[in-house]
């Protein structure tokens, strides 16, 4: 398992900041079976009519991520937390297709436990990684076809710099159907209990080796 810590900084603007880390060893990814596609499909229907009678803030984990948002000064109407965005495609009937089952259950856990929540080919991270702001000058690739500012960002870094925020990824880490070895990072919901985070971690952990066989250890980082 990566070392990973929480720049000061973080914690100062929002105490109960926390994160999740989640380590995979030997799995396989390929496309989703079909019952997880399925299970998926079924929940963004579901969403979707949720969607019909409410606004984004009152789901719970939307409201606390702009919340974190405002304390560290990021507008999160120009930069929308990941899994906001999310919610806003499905909104418009947009349901979410992934590349392969990684992605699937990856957007599946952001959009159950409303949180970002980003998945990384370890063997491209040189670790150890620090939830930081990002500094003046640093940027990357985003999966989002664009260069991603990640001045005055809450981001994911390593050695080489930033490669995750819960904003947009960076295609440097990005996982594909030939990954073996992968982390999994959730920002989480800063209102949820210690308790709760490690509940949220070890069920994710349990789907996805159950789909992508391999094992995994997860980890909180709270200080």
């Amino acid at each position: 398992m990566l070392e990973a810590t929480i720049d000061q900084s973080l914690h100062n603007k929002v105490p109960s900041l926390k994160f999740g880390m989640i380590s995979y060893h030997h799995i396989a990814i390929g496309a989703s079976p079909q019952m997880i596609q399925g299970r998926i499909r079924y929940f963004q229907e579901v969403l979707a009519v949720s969607l019909e009678e409410k606004e984004f803030t009152d789901f719970e984990g939307i409201a606390a991520w702009r919340d974190v948002f405002k304390k560290l000064g990021i507008s999160a109407s120009r930069y929308r937390p990941s899994h906001e965005a999310l919610y806003r495609r499905i909104k418009k009937g947009d349901f979410l297709e992934a590349p392969h089952s990684a992605i699937d259950l990856n957007n599946f856990f952001s959009l159950e436990y409303q949180i970002p929540v980003g998945i990384y080919d370890t063997t491209h991270i040189d670790g150890p990684i620090q939830f930081k702001m990002g500094d003046a000058g640093e940027s990357y690739d985003g999966l989002n076809g664009r260069t991603f500012s990640a001045e005055a960002k809450l981001v994911s870094a390593d050695n080489n710099g930033p490669f995750g925020s819960p904003i947009v990824d960076s295609t440097r880490t990005s996982v594909s159907a030939d990954t073996t070895e992968a982390i999994q990072i959730f920002y989480l919901n800063p209102n949820l209990s210690l308790e709760e985070a490690s509940q949220l971690l070890e069920r994710a952990a349990q789907m996805f080796t159950q789909v992508h066989g391999g094992v995994a250890s997860w980890k909180l980082i709270d200080v």
